[in-house]
């Protein structure tokens, strides 16, 4: 047989079958692929394929489109649900051209009225991937575009405690909210990782899953748990977020509940509400221009998060032209109000235990939640102009935090206090529990007259106070540091002067009270304070407390103690000037923090009483002698007091850096 008979018959053999399937198209329709197509998926992945209706194809070359009605696929014998797809109408288009490389594209897919059920189990299965032990990420049909008409979308995910069902249907969008046309509204509602979860919005017609450069439409108004979200704009791939560019608006009870949400370790914080614009690039999201309140605190800048690195990274600028210093105690771990409630906790009963009673507390005691350090690191710039700090005269805030390897560290701690600074370093180190803590506080230049602006009424207290707190202690909240730290307290006055009557009412002269009262009080020159204390688990031991002027040295010795917030202080005054009618009395400062207690030695007070009366009875002049402080104290040797307390202050300065001391 020649060439070209074999070529004719073979053409003609093909344009035959061409011809004959044609016919048996015209007249039996596309239905004849239902069986195949149910036999290659059950093969395939082990799940049953249903075609309960008609199909039709359409030749558009190299996207044709298959259309199927009545079309359910299984799920997995694991999964909840027992079918993983099912819809009235399913149309397809799929990529001949990948096909041929084997591989399965669906550019488009259109659903009318479907159910779907996602779900991913404890053990890593996921339903949508379809190799038969759904564990391989290869085996997966890729869709470009999904429309959904009228459906209900589930997910499930056991490990992340997320289960959610979403009512979504086709509308008419009303311009304003989105271009105006058919879009989608939907509704939902569950749980996201374990808090109750509702949303509703709208969005566009078409879900654009990998179009990269498509924004998506959305609106939408989230709640999860007590945390309350708008959002407003346009999310490019919705399975990837590659870009995102919305406004939102985010309100909640404490900003410590967004780590579920967002894996970011923020700080418990009272009530907050901010408004800002919303971008996300690559693996780059960014809170720019927000604003709000935390509390009755104002605040403003921008958050930046980079995730992708081990952990997220975030990095934010932070203003506030008024913060209210009470809103910041919860992020130390101060209950709110903790502090107004001890100062009016009654007083502790006579001869009751030295322990102080928990609701009498000052010390923040809320225990840091150190676990979540570790997933977050950042840095923190706040800077706050004005203050308000229940009477205490702070001024403006400067502070840098820094969270790196679960360690926590504020350097610097710049604040205005009086007209004067405190400035420090604070370091926590959350990698051991209980958390080692490390400060250094520097005060400098403190006026007095503006600490205590009501003794005196401004005029019984002038001059600056410097000092230097070096402290190291361990636990999981601020009280329980200082209940275990160890180091140095000094605290220095100089070049000021003060009340004379306020000191004589000191060294309980009855008599210089009495004159003082009728001719009017008078300033004296305050020649030196100072007080040092040795710090020992907790125990603060005065070394030296000394407060000299002119007419009177008062010194003191005792303790306090942090860990019970106790006072057992005694002043002993030393008069410079015969006094004709003084008690002379030690002065105790007992009680706790929250109520301290100022008392005389009632013993000693008797006792002179006593012996006044006694000697009265023998000669009315000699009941004064009881009654006579003769003095003369001496002047304290400021000058090397001063000099002790710089020395020490320089000491604590050129410490090693608690950061790197570890």
């Amino acid at each position: 047989m020649s060439v070209f008979r074999i070529f004719k018959w073979t053409v003609g053999a093909i344009l035959m079958a061409g011809f004959l399937t044609a016919i048996y198209i015209a007249f039996f329709g596309w239905n004849w692929l239902r069986e195949p197509i149910e036999r290659i998926t059950f093969d395939k992945t082990g799940r049953e394929l249903r075609i309960g209706g008609d199909i039709k194809v359409n030749f558009y070359w190299p996207l044709p489109h298959i259309q199927a009605s009545d079309v359910s696929f299984a799920n997995p014998p694991w999964a909840r649900e027992k079918q993983m797809i099912t819809a009235e109408t399913v149309v397809i288009t799929f990529d001949a051209l990948q096909l041929l490389r084997q591989q399965i594209v669906f550019p488009e897919v259109r659903l009318q009225r479907p159910v779907i059920f996602l779900e991913k189990n404890a053990g890593g299965q996921k339903n949508w991937l379809l190799d038969r032990s759904q564990k391989n990420e290869a085996a997966r049909i890729q869709i470009g575009r999904l429309t959904l008409d009228h459906g209900m979308l589930g997910y499930d995910d056991a490990v992340r405690k997320i289960s959610i069902r979403s009512e979504i249907s086709s509308s008419n969008v009303p311009s304003g909210t989105q271009p105006a046309g058919v879009g989608l509204t939907f509704t939902a509602q569950g749980l996201y990782k374990g808090l109750p979860f509702k949303a509703q919005g709208s969005g566009g017609p078409v879900l654009a899953l990998r179009d990269v450069k498509t924004p998506y439409p959305l609106t939408a108004d989230l709640f999860v748990g007590r945390t309350v979200a708008k959002v407003e704009g346009t999310i490019t791939s919705l399975l990837k977020f590659s870009a995102l560019d919305m406004q939102l608006t985010l309100r909640g009870e404490t900003l410590a509940e967004l780590f579920p949400l967002f894996g970011i370790a923020f700080p418990e914080t009272r009530a907050y509400t901010t408004q800002g614009h919303l971008v996300r690039a690559e693996k780059t999201w960014r809170y720019e221009g927000f604003s709000g309140r935390v509390g009755r605190s104002d605040i403003a800048g921008s958050i930046q998060v980079d995730s992708g690195g081990k952990r997220p990274a975030m990095k934010a600028d932070l203003v506030s032209s008024l913060l209210d210093f009470s809103d910041l105690g919860p992020v130390i771990g101060a209950r709110s109000g903790s502090v107004q409630d001890a100062m009016e906790a009654e007083p502790l009963p006579p001869q009751t235990t030295s322990v102080t009673p928990a609701r009498a507390r000052m010390l923040p005691e809320m225990p840091f939640k150190i676990l979540r350090w570790g997933h977050t690191d950042a840095e923190v710039s706040l800077k706050a102009k004005k203050i308000y700090a229940n009477k205490l005269p702070l001024e403006d805030l400067d502070t840098h935090l820094s969270m790196r390897d679960s360690v926590l560290t504020l350097d610097p701690l710049d604040f205005g206090l009086a007209g004067g600074h405190l400035n420090g370093v604070i370091s926590l180190d959350g990698r051991t529990d209980p958390i080692q803590a490390d400060a250094r506080i520097k005060a400098k230049n403190i006026l007095l007259e503006k600490l205590f602006p009501k003794v005196g009424k401004n005029k019984a207290n002038i001059g600056k106070i410097n000092g230097t707190f070096d402290l190291a202690g361990t636990g999981n909240s601020v009280r329980r540091m200082l209940a275990t730290s160890s180091g140095k307290v000094g605290l220095v006055v100089t070049n000021g002067v003060i009340s004379q009557l306020m000191m004589e009412q000191a060294g309980l002269h009855l008599w210089e009270m009495l004159e003082l009262n009728v001719t009017g009080d008078r300033l004296i020159k305050l020649r030196c304070g100072v007080a040092n204390f040795d710090v020992n688990e907790g125990t603060m031991h005065a070394d030296t407390l000394v407060f000299d002027t002119e007419v009177t040295t008062i010194i003191g010795t005792g303790n306090v103690d942090l860990a019970q917030e106790r006072l057992d202080l005694t002043l002993n005054q030393k008069t410079k000037n015969t006094s004709p009618l003084a008690l002379r009395s030690p002065i105790h400062v007992r009680g706790s923090f929250a109520r301290p207690d100022i008392s005389i030695d009632k013993g000693r007070v008797a006792l002179r009483t006593i012996g006044a009366l006694a000697l009265g009875l023998v000669n009315p002049f000699l009941a004064l002698i009881p009654l006579i402080d003769a003095g003369p104290g001496s002047d304290s040797d400021c000058e090397q007091l001063v000099r002790d307390a710089r020395a020490f202050s320089r000491s604590s300065n050129t410490k090693t850096d608690p950061r790197t001391s570890k």
